[in-house]
This record gives structure tokens, sequence and C-alpha cells, in this order.
């Protein structure tokens, strides 16, 4: 029997996070290398990436820095090869990247709609198709979604009004959901987390134009913090959560809840 500390120990395990560089993706991936994981991080832009790979290897770790756009396969395909040539496998993928468009739905634009669901749903599938390949090899791996709990009910327009970005982790819920349906004969688990409203630098200014609507439907009363997503994302990425699959977790204050 396993004691808990060994079971969270991400020693010698490799996680890589897209969207990693900044906000919620920077936060789990420091939290994977507090728990001993070495760490890949993605995003469009190198610098961030290689900015936050020097801050995590202060953590004792290994980090590989990598720019990448995950809506596109074969950049997708570079960011495996790249992870696999560093270190040789990969346990842990957090589908982290996304982005939203504000704005009435009568007045989204079909190439903003596109552009979101490209990022927040088909990129998720292209980098679990990616990775899972390789843990389909040694049937084991962790599989992470970002959702949102704007996937799981619908949201009051005066808080956050972009149907685009609701709609399109709606369809990541289902995704995980359904991966781990298919992907259970290989060991691999796959488990979304739904974030609520977290301050980041995308959002900082439209918090602050609507604070008291969004601190409204939460029922502890604040918004996420640096520390709120470090805790799952370490307990989906371990092998403490090797008999849970298919999980959608919401971390909002009790905002589903209400």
């Amino acid at each position: 029997m396993a004691t808990v500390q060994q079971l969270m120990n991400l020693e010698g395990r490799v996680g890589v996070v897209t969207g990693g560089a900044t906000g919620l993706g920077l936060q789990m991936a420091t939290a994977l290398a507090e728990a001993g994981a070495n760490v890949v991080i993605c995003s469009r832009k190198l610098e961030n990436c290689e900015e936050a790979a020097h801050a995590i290897e202060k953590l004792g770790v290994k980090a590989l820095a990598y720019g990448c756009d995950v809506t596109k396969p074969d950049q997708v395909e570079a960011l495996k090869e790249a992870t696999m040539q560093k270190f040789g496998r990969v346990d842990a993928l957090i589908n982290n990247a996304g982005r939203a468009w504000v704005a009435p739905v009568e007045d989204t634009p079909l190439e903003r709609w596109q552009q979101v669901f490209d990022l927040n749903i088909t990129a998720p599938f292209l980098c679990a198709q990616a990775f899972g390949r390789e843990m389909i090899k040694v049937k084991r791996g962790k599989i992470i979604n970002i959702a949102s709990v704007a996937g799981l009910v619908g949201r009051d327009p005066k808080s956050y009004n972009s149907i685009a970005y609701s709609a399109s982790k709606g369809a990541l819920v289902h995704f995980t959901r359904d991966l781990a349906v298919k992907w259970a004969v290989h060991n691999i688990q796959v488990n979304a987390i739904c974030p609520g409203f977290f301050i980041t630098p995308i959002n900082e200014k439209m918090f602050h134009q609507v604070e008291d609507n969004i601190l409204r439907g939460i029922p502890l009363g604040r918004t996420g913090g640096a520390d709120d997503l470090k805790g799952l994302a370490v307990l989906l990425a371990s092998d403490a959560s090797s008999y849970m699959t298919g999980a959608v977790i919401p971390v909002d204050g009790g905002a589903v809840a209400w």
C-alpha cells in the first residue's frame, strides 16, 4: 500500500502544459514542478515560455520552453517530438490554452466564433491525439482538460457575455467524458477542471467593470487565487487519481452549487 506522499509524488514524471507561460497555466505548471515533475511550457510567445521555464527550473526540475500554436497540427506534432527528444516520455498533458470573444450573441462574428472553437476544443483534440499516441504505447497517462463553469451552466451576460467561450467549454466537457471512455482500455485517465472566475492579465480590466455582479454569484465571496488550482492539478496528474476518469470538477467558490 502506497502512502499519500508516494501517490502524489511526481518525481521523474513529465508534464506538458499548453498556455503554460502565464495565468492559470503557469500556476498549474508550477504545481507540477513543486511536486517533482519536469515540465514543458508551451504557448505562442516563446519569450514568455522561456521566462516561465527559467522560474520553474529554480525549483530543481528541468523545463522545456516551446513556442507553438496548438491549433496547427504540424506545430503540435513538433511540440510532441521536442518533448520526447528531451525527456523520452510524457506522463501528463494539461490542455489549458484558451481564448474568448466577448460580445452579444447577435453581434458575434463567425470568424471570432471559429477562432474560439479552434483554440478551446480543436487544439485539445490535436494535443490529446499527439501525446495520447505516446501514452498508448506505455499503457499509462493523464490528460487534464481545463474547461470552465461556463461550460456547465448558462451565464448572466452582465457578468460575462461570450457565447462562443461557453459553447466551446461545454464541448470540452463532453470531449473529456467521451475520451475517458474511449481510452480507459489504455489506462489513460482523462479528467476536466472547470475553474470559476480567476483574475488573469487577460480579464482583469473586465473584472473591475463588473466586479459586483461576479462576486454576487460566488458563495465564498471571492475570485480564485494563486494557489487554488495547484492541489487539484497535482492530484489529477498523479497516481492518487488512478481510479478517476471522466470527472468534471468545478473549482469555483461554489458558483455552480448555488
